[in-house]
């Protein structure tokens, strides 16, 4: 079969508008690469500066080419017979047909293929599938992206590993996949439908075998049945951590030759080591480049080994997790003297339920037709590769979360051991892994979660650690109160009436018809008389939401500029003089659901067990897990609207967009520090909260107060604090510059000359670094504000800026696309302080527009403030400084990633060198170069600094400050 892969570079994106500069052709016949054509085309407009930048195609580089015209005679002959395909068809598509109507030839009328709809299906875990990345994924040469023929030729190279691939896979999910792709609103989507029909034609001429063990229910899966596994007999490990230490430092040496051992990491280790063994706690600061996470692993692993006692380590974030999976632990399972065995284990819902998804696929449960299809034909490709069943596998797309919600595993669906997929179940499975691991990777919320649910769901442990340990007292802040959203009733009321077709109780009702039992006879008609009052729970649900954003929301939003997310306290002390009315709705809605729920409750008792078909077993088990769902919002919306315990802070949120539909209740301990001391430092024998953020001005005074810590478990020798350096000269590596002459503001707003003046900062700085700069904001408004006008002043200069919630609300995709551009600037905010790794000379330059506090008046921060007033405390300098400068390390640290990094940080904010609590911020740096100068002092000493790495430089007439 013939290919023809085209790539087009355009002057914009309006096919009517804009005109083609170059056109680049591929032909690939059946796996082989044929023939390559290419040409620029002379356009008769300049091409805009953006293009010029973006693609290096200049107006002199098509002054002479031939017209479209004549390109499109000599490429015709080349798309005669061939089927046509392109990353991003429609675009390419679009041009191409006006081109040929130009010309005088007919529209073209051939089969189109995309490569972007292919590679989601056949690659559903690649984290992006933009061209100049996924060529890099798969090892092809890319060198002049956003050129038409490199384009083209990397988009061929492509192709042929999507055709690879599709040609690869069993015969059962080729079906599958025709069987989703055969509805009539996907096949009408290019000609994916018929191409695959011709593959599963070929494959199944091919007759191949189909490994039983491997597919499961007409799916073909990655794994084996997992089965209980006893512990293993093992010789008894009795060799002490410097032996097992020195062992596994052997190993490395020989494996990398240029291994340096790290004296902050071997401090680490022993503390960490000692602490596990003596049965003591341990707050330990570990500085950017020690090597956090083998700090801890080493450590836990030879007292998992040597003891026989499981060791849980757990993180803040997703990512982190995933990193300790796929980097550290394999590294040491290679290279350990003694072999461990480690598990990782998340909250339910990041597996899949595969009887759940069984169903959405076999009942073609699939509400947004063409999306929803692509994102099960993703998952069906998936399932014969997976080995965890985990969503973070996955790029499901923008829909996908909501697609997922609807197959992820929960509790209270579950069939257990009644499952014909238990076997095959990634949760039952990960559990398993875990009760036989020696460490166990989780994270902060399932700890917290495990301790809601009475330690049923972790395996038994003695001894934790809390890696990004500076984020411990917010995650229990935020599970051990509680939390519910419009969406909380509404998504479980939708699951009982959907549709006819997929909607639990029409469903119920007629498969109930089809297979009569004794115990559910005249239950079809007592359904059906349910449907008015559930109706009427949803009425009375919007009505009270309706109502709550207009009393309280709408009213505040109208005093608000930014059109963020709006937060509006409830006092248990002073609530409103109309809350009754409120309640009043509450208690209506309560009654009914009540009636509601009494009924389905019974269903589902008489008829579950006597239920033989799978189907029917399938369908009374997801009505249970809805029937929980509803208890626990109506019981959460009771607590809520009670509003009655002196110590939880209660307050709404939501945004004027959505308005009730985003409105989200909230209650929370203000003070978990009893909690925390409670669940974890009295019932376990070794604590270790280590992070790279934990002091303030070199004391862990206030993390210690967070954590429910004091002096006096230090005086006992309970606990034990360690701050280790950084292993970078920070001195040499980063310049704190501070403009101190730039005009300051109070409150959220700032005004017109510090935003003019920011921005011709800005502008200074980035052409001295061309671009590599990361511009930090506390406000998304401020952020717009100096987007539109930094953009206009930097694009003369070739420089890019990207946005964090106006090129992309995707954090990985910005960070990507900031690496990939070059010369670039990218505004971010809050999820850009921390956690965001762009090492090397991709960032030189960060700057930080305002020091982090948090906004004084979000109840929680209020509640805290005022809790802290009430035992004689000053709430800025314990709490919100505290917070603040913590906030402002991790900030400070997106600077110098590797030992060879080297860069300049600029703070708009002069309040760290004209107010008396600016010294917290300055002093807790580690040990930077700072200097504050003129403003317009400063792009000539970041030119000077930045030319002689490591030289200290004079500073003519700056100041300096010096943190040590």
């Amino acid at each position: 079969m013939k290919f023809a892969v085209l790539d087009l570079e355009t002057t914009g994106e309006q096919p009517g508008r804009d005109e083609i500069i170059q056109v680049g052709i591929v032909i690939v016949n059946d796996f082989a690469i044929e023939r390559t054509y290419a040409s620029f085309v002379r356009p008769s407009v300049p091409i805009p500066p953006f293009i010029r930048s973006l693609t290096g195609i200049t107006d002199e580089m098509v002054a002479d080419a031939p017209a479209m015209d004549d390109v499109v005679n000599e490429i015709v002959p080349l798309l005669d017979g061939a089927v046509l395909v392109a990353h991003n068809a429609p675009f390419d598509v679009a041009f191409l047909k006006r081109a040929l109507a130009s010309a005088g030839y007919p529209g073209y009328d051939g089969r189109i293929l995309d490569t972007l709809d292919w590679l989601r299906v056949l690659f559903p875990t690649l984290t992006s599938y933009q061209l100049g990345f996924v060529a890099n994924a798969f090892g092809i040469a890319h060198d002049r992206p956003h050129q038409a023929d490199s384009d083209a030729e990397a988009t061929a190279e492509i192709w042929v590993r999507c055709m690879e691939k599709l040609f690869s896979l069993p015969l059962m999910t080729l079906q599958r996949l025709g069987f989703l792709f055969a509805h009539p609103d996907f096949a009408s989507q290019q000609d994916q439908a018929w191409f695959l029909e011709e593959v599963v034609a070929w494959k199944e001429s091919a007759e191949e075998p189909v490994n039983p063990t491997r597919s499961h229910r007409q799916f073909a899966l990655g794994v084996d049945d997992w089965t209980n596994e006893e512990d293993r007999d093992r010789e008894k490990f009795e060799e002490d951590f410097d032996a097992f230490q020195e062992a596994l430092k052997r190993r490395i040496r020989e494996r990398m030759p240029d291994y340096e051992e790290r004296p902050a990491q071997e401090r680490m280790m022993q503390e960490v080591s000692q602490s596990l063994k003596d049965e003591r706690h341990l707050v330990i600061e570990a500085g950017t480049g020690t090597g956090k996470s083998l700090g801890y692993l080493i450590p836990s692993i030879h007292y998992a080994l040597q003891t026989g006692d499981k060791v849980v380590v757990s993180t803040h974030t997703i990512n982190l997790q995933e990193q300790l999976r796929q980097k550290e632990l394999p590294m040491l399972h290679e290279l350990s003297p003694t072999p461990f065995r480690s598990a990782v284990l998340k909250g339910r819902s990041h597996y899949l339920c595969l009887r759940k998804f069984e169903g959405k696929v076999n009942n073609q449960d699939f509400p947004n037709e063409r999306e929803d299809r692509v994102i099960a034909a993703q998952m069906v490709v998936w399932l014969g590769e997976t080995k965890h069943g985990d969503e973070e596998e996955l790029n499901l797309g923008q829909k996908g979360g909501e697609f997922w919600s609807h197959v992820a595993s929960d509790a209270d669906s579950c069939l257990n051991r009644a499952c014909p997929w238990f076997r095959k179940c990634f949760y039952h499975r990960a559990r398993n892994d875990a009760g036989a691991a020696d460490v166990i990777i989780t994270n902060h919320s399932l700890l917290f979660t495990d301790v809601k649910a009475e330690h049923r769901i972790l395996p038994a442990y003695g001894r934790l650690v809390v890696d990004e340990a500076h984020h411990f007292e917010d995650v229990a802040s935020q599970h051990l109160g509680v939390d519910l959203s419009y969406f909380s009733m509404v998504s479980a009321l939708t699951s009982l009436l959907k549709d006819s077709r997929s909607g639990q109780l029409p469903l119920l009702k007629s498969l109930l018809e089809q297979h009569p039992n004794a115990k559910t006879e005249g239950w079809g008609e007592r359904i059906g008389q349910l449907y008015p009052d559930i109706v009427k729970v949803k009425e009375n649900w919007d009505e009270l939401f309706d109502a709550l954003y207009d009393r309280f929301i709408a009213r505040a939003a109208a005093g608000q500029s930014e059109g963020g997310a709006i937060t509006v306290r409830l006092k248990s002390d002073k609530l409103p003089h109309d809350w009754k009315s409120f309640v009043a709705m509450e208690d209506n809605l309560y009654l009914t659901l009540t009636s509601v729920l009494k009924v389905l409750d019974r269903l589902v008792t008489e008829g579950k067990d006597d239920a033989e078909d799978f189907g029917l077993e399938s369908l009374f088990t997801d009505l249970a897990g809805t029937v929980k769902d509803l208890y626990r919002a109506r019981d959460a919306l009771r607590l809520l609207l009670k509003a009655d315990d002196p110590n939880m802070v209660y307050w709404m949120e939501a945004t004027p967009h959505f308005k009730s539909r985003s409105l989200r209740l909230y209650g929370a301990p203000i003070d978990v520090s009893g909690l925390m001391r409670d669940f974890f430092w009295e019932r376990k024998d070794a604590v270790v909260m280590t992070s790279a953020t934990l002091t303030v001005e070199k004391s862990f005074q206030y993390v210690k107060a967070q954590l429910g810590l004091s002096d006096r478990d230090e005086a006992e020798e309970r606990l034990q604090t360690v701050q280790l350096p950084s292993p970078f000269k920070y001195r040499d590596q980063a310049l704190v510059l501070i403009p101190r002459d730039f005009p300051g503001f109070k409150g959220a707003n700032a005004d017109p000359l510090f935003m003019e003046r920011l921005i011709e900062s800005l502008r200074d700085a980035a052409v001295v670094t061309n671009g590599k700069m990361l511009v930090l904001f506390t406000s998304h408004k401020m952020l717009k504000q100096a987007h539109g006008p930094l953009r206009e002043a930097l694009q003369p200069h070739g420089i890019h800026v990207l946005g964090q919630g106006v090129d992309s609300g995707n954090r990985s995709k910005l960070t990507r696309l900031f690496m990939q551009a070059g010369s670039a600037v990218l505004l971010g905010t809050s999820s850009f302080w921390e956690g965001v790794d762009i090492p090397g000379d991709a960032l030189t330059c960060l700057a930080i527009v305002r020091l982090p506090f948090q906004p004084p008046n979000h109840p929680m921060v209020e509640a805290k403030s005022e809790y802290l007033k009430a035992q004689g405390e000053n709430p800025f300098t314990k709490l919100s400084v505290p917070q603040a400068v913590i906030r402002f390390k991790q900030g400070f640290g997106r600077l110098v990633r590797t030992a060879k990094d080297r860069g300049v940080v600029l703070i708009y904010d002069t309040r760290v060198i004209e107010t008396s609590y600016g010294k917290h911020f300055l002093y807790s740096l580690p040990g930077p170069k700072i200097e504050h100068l003129p403003s317009e002092s400063i792009p000539d000493r970041m030119r000077d600094w930045l030319e002689s790495p490591g030289a200290e430089t004079g500073t003519g007439s700056s100041g300096k400050v010096e943190a040590t």
